[in-house]
């Protein structure tokens, strides 16, 4: 809920920094140390008035030198590639001060804004409200652009996206005429292009069209009051051949592809599969499951665990080690009853401040054995064999149930990729300056190659034509190469893989909203040709 101290921040306008300030070393990164910035200077702002005069300065300003000419904005600061931090960012506009979260009568909805993290959700929201958006497990993650690539997380295949609760936004753009104005934008509004900016935000990602100062959300759901939660890792050295990781990836895959329906426990269940590479000794599973109904979901989590543990050989044992990002949990092999918010904080990690690749990839079907054959070679079994990164690997996360409620299909959302049952990330991660970053690029980019070898080196989207079991990437991990012929030599364009068939109306809301293309980045949505009319929306 909004405090006094919050409405007394706002009434204080953020500050320049510039550098030689003892913060701007810290603000002009972000959480991927790859991506380094040395802008003229950082502007904090503090309420939706003070973004947008911060907006409409920025704009005129003239640049002090050709080098540094975008404008970017900063929440958590997670993105994974140089949209934010790069050598060619001139401003950049920090909204993390700005993190209030209150009912809005007016609005008859609950306001959050966009500088908020995920730790905010937590902390703050939950403990007011009984209410939580069901967004990502990492906590440093800020809101105003896990919402913008339509968020998901734990509680997604029971409850949705983040963006299936938005109701409304408030974002800063420049005009026309060269000045910052803060548009409201509603799901319902009667205005088109106002309705259409609305809905971009629901999936159209961060930093295509303003800057978001608020976000509004109607209904979200009431986290279940406890969850059953388990861990297990399985020792690479007793998978000798590929038969028992097949076996692995079919059962785990085949779960989740037989239990879609948010009604039944098996469909709200949330489980992670990380395959590390070989050097990091260890294949983790973290599972997940409401447990109002504790005995259902004693019932449920052990039919899961012994339909993917039981048909192969390797004995599993304690997750004691961390995957990926979230933490090790050595004392859950057995399910562990534990509050909702319990069990969120004992997940919530950041990672290390690590330099780090990553790639994804949708699956509506599961692995072809082509592919799982791939997975099993770059894993370090017969390619990269040398290769000793034990923080490289691939995430498997289940997916669809409610994520694939036939309410949200069609453009109801910019979230195209409604029918699948798994999320893949691919991920490699080294210390600042390694002097073998060039090899974790390798492994990553050759990994994701070798996978998808059959469609072009891309998991290609499915279309009625042609149905494949994959279905393009997830904007929120964006990656470069989509877009470098030498890594996706196929016919779909990055636009496509992110997008599929609402590319089209996001360019015109774009071309509407951000007239002069202030906001650009490697992969920013194009604006559409001429003068295009508001995409016809639901």
């Amino acid at each position: 809920m909004r405090t006094d101290a919050d409405d007394k921040m706002s009434e204080v306008p953020g500050v320049e920094i510039f550098p030689g300030d003892n913060r701007f070393p810290s603000l002009s990164r972000g959480f991927n140390q790859r991506w380094l910035s040395s802008p003229e200077y950082i502007r904090t702002v503090t309420s939706p008035e003070d973004t947008r005069a911060a907006l409409e300065k920025a704009y005129a300003d003239k640049p002090k030198g050709p080098a540094r000419t975008r404008i970017t904005v900063r929440s958590g600061g997670h993105c994974y590639e140089d949209f934010v931090c790069a050598a060619d960012v001139r401003v950049i506009i920090d909204v993390s001060p700005m993190c209030g979260m209150y009912f809005d009568p007016d609005m008859d909805a609950q306001c959050v804004e966009a500088g908020a993290t995920n730790w905010h959700v937590y902390s703050h929201l939950y403990p007011a409200t009984g209410r939580a958006l069901p967004g990502g497990s990492c906590y440093s993650v800020g809101l105003g652009g896990h919402i913008t690539g339509g968020g998901f997380g734990l509680l997604s295949r029971q409850y949705g996206l983040t963006v299936d609760y938005l109701y409304a936004v408030e974002v800063a753009v420049i005009q026309e005429d060269g000045t910052a104005a803060l548009v409201t934008a509603r799901m319902d509004d009667t205005d088109p292009w106002r309705k259409a900016l609305a809905w971009a935000h629901t999936g159209g990602g961060g930093g295509n069209f303003g800057i978001v100062t608020r976000f509004w959300f109607r209904g979200l759901p009431k986290p279940p009051g406890q969850v059953l939660l388990c861990g297990l890792e399985w020792k690479w050295e007793d998978f000798t051949d590929v038969r028992d990781f097949r076996a692995l990836l079919d059962a785990y895959a085949g779960y989740f592809e037989a239990h879609q329906d948010p009604a039944t426990p098996e469909g709200r269940l949330f489980s992670l599969l990380t395959l590390g590479h070989r050097s990091s000794g260890k294949i983790g599973l973290l599972a997940q499951i409401d447990a109002d109904d504790l005995e259902e979901a004693e019932r449920t989590m052990t039919r899961f665990l012994d339909a993917v543990d039981g048909p192969i050989g390797p004995a599993s044992g304690p997750l004691a080690t961390p995957m990926g990002e979230h933490p090790p949990l050595p004392d859950m092999q057995i399910p562990r009853l534990l509050p909702w918010l319990t069990a969120t904080q004992a997940l919530n990690a950041s990672g290390e401040n690590r330099s780090g690749k990553y790639k994804s990839a949708y699956l509506r079907e599961p692995l072809t054995p082509a592919q799982v054959t791939a997975l099993w070679d770059y894993l370090g079994n017969t390619h990269f064999t040398d290769y000793d990164n034990p923080q490289a690997g691939l995430q498997i996360d289940s997916f669809g149930s409610a994520v694939n409620r036939a309410e949200f299909t069609g453009l109801r959302t910019a979230v195209p990729q409604r029918d699948s049952i798994l999320k893949m990330q691919f991920a490699a991660y080294w210390t600042p300056g390694d002097p073998e970053e060039a090899a974790h690029l390798a492994w990553v980019r050759e990994t994701y190659a070798a996978t998808f070898a059959d469609t072009g080196g891309v998991p290609r989207v499915s279309t009625p034509d042609e149905p494949r079991n994959t279905d393009g990437c997830y904007i929120n991990y964006p990656d470069v190469d989509l877009s470098d012929q030498r890594w996706n030599r196929s016919e779909d364009r990055w636009s496509t893989l992110y997008y599929k068939d609402a590319y089209p109306a996001l360019q015109a809301v774009k071309k509407h909203w951000d007239p002069h293309h202030v906001f650009r980045h490697g992969q920013s949505i194009e604006p559409a040709e001429g003068t295009p009319q508001p995409p016809r929306l639901p």
